[in-house]
């Protein structure tokens, strides 16, 4: 390539809104992957970090860099929904369905796997998760390609995931080849996960398509784990990313404060007031509408609490500037965990290290 990228600690930055260098970034990318190599791209939700998902020495690459447990399997991104028959077979016509209407988009469909798919992959499991984002830079990128990218988020297992270029370079900066930088990320928060591998197919996890909109579409009631009616051993490979072991965790210990009203402002400033009285430097993280009711050295309103969408593409970020700032603890206001903010609620207690819960 004729153009200079910049790197960072040995990562190539590909620029992809400067100067009008969209296509060979693009192009710059494309070659990494064909040559086995790692590339963090933008999707709608968070940036992922790409490999070809059918060569297994590559996905183990995505996994070294991500200090990542071989038993939490990916997710495969594809271009069209046409590729999804090159990768799962016996496709129950309901997922199709929902493929039609959400793809491109933030739902991730469990499948049947073909033989083709790598065993890493898959954590070696008979299914494969598979999704078609809703980023024209992710699709031009897998279109260039020319690949199914196996795409994890773009962080250190654990840490909070990239909405960023600059998020991910803070934790693989010289443990990758490349960042497409295409900007924010505007969902914030990673997709959907909907399994028919289990009859009737279940919620694994929630994300910018709701249990409503799936239900909607389907015309029939799915399973999910946080409604009680259904139930699977995470202490075996789990079917899905993001249900085993802690994810989206900031280096301070985060606490949520669930609830709401007078009794949830009782228990979020009792918990301030014992972290500090043991000399801690704590970080608060309210909605709009208590700003100034709880003083913190650090505070950082995540939105109002009616603006779940803002609060889902805010999340990540503001966990990662807590950590900047030097907070020995992290506090956060809960809200009610519907719609979209039922998978930002799943995010913070998947990264809480205690929940205070409703009376």
């Amino acid at each position: 390539m004729d153009l200079k990228w910049p790197l960072v600690k040995g990562t190539l930055l590909l620029r992809a809104g400067e100067d009008g260098e969209e296509k060979k970034a693009l192009q710059a990318a494309a070659e990494i992957l064909q040559a086995g190599g790692r590339v963090a791209f933008p999707t709608e939700t968070v940036y992922g970090l790409g490999a070809n998902a059918l060569d297994p020495e590559a996905v183990r690459g995505i996994f070294r860099a991500k200090r990542r447990p071989a038993d939490n399997p990916l997710i495969v991104h594809l271009a069209a929904l046409e590729q999804a028959g090159e990768l799962a077979q016996n496709i129950p016509p309901a997922a199709v369905r929902l493929a039609k209407h959400f793809w491109p988009g933030p739902l991730t469909l469990i499948l049947p796997k073909r033989g083709a798919v790598p065993g890493i992959v898959t954590a070696g499991l008979p299914s494969v998760a598979v999704r078609v984002p809703a980023h024209s830079l992710a699709l031009k990128l897998l279109r260039t390609a020319g690949l199914p990218l196996a795409a994890p988020s773009a962080n250190l297992s654990g840490h909070p995931s990239p909405t960023t270029a600059e998020h991910v370079l803070e934790d693989l900066a010289g443990s990758i080849e490349a960042v497409l930088d295409g900007g924010p990320c505007p969902i914030g928060v990673e997709s959907t996960v909907l399994s028919f591998m289990f009859s009737p197919p279940a919620l694994l996890r929630p994300g910018g398509v709701t249990l409503e909109m799936l239900e909607e579409v389907l015309g029939a009631k799915i399973q999910s784990p946080d409604l009680g009616n259904f139930k699977t051993d995470y202490t075996a490979t789990p079917p899905a990313p993001g249900m085993k072991y802690r994810h989206y965790a900031p280096r301070a210990p985060l606490f949520l404060v669930e609830g709401a009203g007078p009794a949830q402002g009782r228990r979020l400033l009792a918990l301030c007031t014992s972290l500090t009285a043991r000399g801690l430097k704590i970080g608060l993280v309210v909605f709009a509408e208590s700003q100034g009711i709880f003083p913190a050295p650090v505070l950082k309103v995540l939105s109002s609490r009616r603006d779940p969408a803002t609060a889902a593409a805010r999340l990540y970020g503001v966990l990662r500037e807590m950590d900047a700032a030097g907070v020995d603890a992290i506090v956060v206001e809960g809200f009610e965990a519907a719609g979209l903010g039922g998978a930002v609620m799943n995010r913070l207690r998947k990264a809480a290290v205690q929940v205070i819960g409703a009376e």
